[in-house]
């Protein structure tokens, strides 16, 4: 997934209120204490926080000033990003030199706040500053505390840029912050992670006009989002596509992340398309080797005796397979022209393989049919390809 990137908000205006709240003083000492042994694995950071602490409140406290204190705005790098690195890679290159940009604050306080029993998301979008519309896109956060959504933006608290250096200055201005709130400066690409029953639009939120409207449609988020969680990867994204189009495709950023997520779908497409035919290939080889084995054991007269539905299960179960095998195939959609004769080849011998397991399975139903004393005549009266011989 891309990962996105944005400079560090320069809070003039709310400098005056940097000073942390009594109601924090105890858990923002106890994390500025926490010893460096621990802090280089979410997991013993997020034990940490469950030992020390014990409300939810207390901990998404502890997982915030954590990320926003420990890590630094990595300003050399924040235009050369690896985007081919997976999270539990950026977390751990994050946690190792205390440097990133938004997605690495993003990821290690999602990855915290989720092991502290909190549920969490990142979000995607792009950001306005003093009335502009950022060059770059970004990442924050959101987390679900007493039946309500709260953004968190810990890149944001952290400090700012000056004269192209970072300047390290915790803030609480994006601390848990109402979705009604930071929906001013934060724009997700997705609306769905508005949080809103009425969200705002693209055209809106680059006019500045981010007040509640009630007489838009309403948006029932929360019942989509329980939705969206239940969703495989490629409905996730096809959903979020839908989304960001209907919001309005009007900017580079929106445009980026739209091309973006149609291309990993049709990425994850051609993943199970090649999945699935590798799937085929392997169940058909090992319906051939359990055809194989079925066919020994006619060839030796069903001798050691088993029970009837053993011998019964032995001709059912590459038949199944094989059927199975041949939906998946005649349903696997567009391949590319040079799988085809592949694809051509496979379809066929499979079914001429079918038709000779339907013969055997004839076989055993008469087999089955008869009683044990007339059984044995059956290998004598029948031929292989299931004809009676007179």
């Amino acid at each position: 997934m891309k990962n996105y990137i944005t400079t560090i908000f320069l809070f003039i205006s709310f400098l005056s209120n940097a000073q942390k709240p009594n109601a924090f003083q105890y858990i923002d000492q106890k994390m500025a204490k926490i010893p460096d042994s621990l802090t280089k694995s979410t997991s013993k950071i997020a034990h940490f926080i469950n030992t020390n602490f014990k409300t939810d409140d207390e901990k998404i406290r502890a997982v915030f000033y954590f990320t926003a204190t420990k890590i630094d705005y990595d300003v050399i790098n924040m235009l050369t990003i690896n985007l081919n690195l997976k999270p539990e890679e950026i977390i751990n290159k994050t946690l190792n030199t205390r440097k990133g940009v938004c997605i690495n604050y993003a990821e290690v306080f999602n990855d915290i706040t989720t092991k502290v029993g909190i549920k969490s998301v990142i979000i995607e979008g792009y950001t306005k500053q003093n009335g502009k519309i950022d060059a770059l896109s970004h990442a924050w956060c959101a987390a679900f505390l007493n039946n309500k959504w709260f953004v968190f933006d810990p890149t944001w608290s952290a400090g700012h840029i000056m004269n192209g250096k970072y300047v390290k200055k915790f803030n609480e201005r994006f601390y848990k912050m109402d979705p009604t709130k930071i929906i001013t400066s934060h724009m997700p690409f997705d609306y769905l992670w508005q949080f809103l029953n009425y969200p705002i639009s693209n055209d809106e939120f680059h006019k500045g006009l981010t007040l509640i409207n009630k007489s838009k449609p309403f948006f029932d988020y929360e019942k989509e989002i329980v939705s969206y969680e239940n969703y495989t990867e490629s409905v996730k994204l096809i959903t979020s596509i839908k989304r960001i189009e209907q919001n309005g495709v009007n900017n580079k950023l929106i445009a980026e992340i739209h091309n973006h997520k149609k291309n990993k779908v049709e990425y994850l497409k051609q993943v199970k398309l090649n999945d699935d035919f590798n799937k085929a290939i392997a169940d058909y080889n090992e319906a051939i080797q359990q055809f194989n084995l079925f066919i020994d054991y006619r060839n030796r007269q069903f001798k050691p005796i088993k029970p009837d539905e053993e011998i019964k299960k032995m001709i059912e179960e590459p038949k199944t397979k094989l059927v199975n095998t041949q939906y998946l195939l005649n349903n696997l959609g567009a391949i590319s022209a040079n799988n085809q004769p592949n694809l051509i080849l496979l379809k066929n011998n499979l079914s001429d393989l079918l038709k000779q397991v339907e013969v055997q399975e004839d076989f055993v139903k008469v087999y089955l049919s008869k009683n044990p004393n007339t059984r044995k005549r059956l290998f004598t009266q029948y031929t292989f390809f299931g004809m009676p011989l007179n």
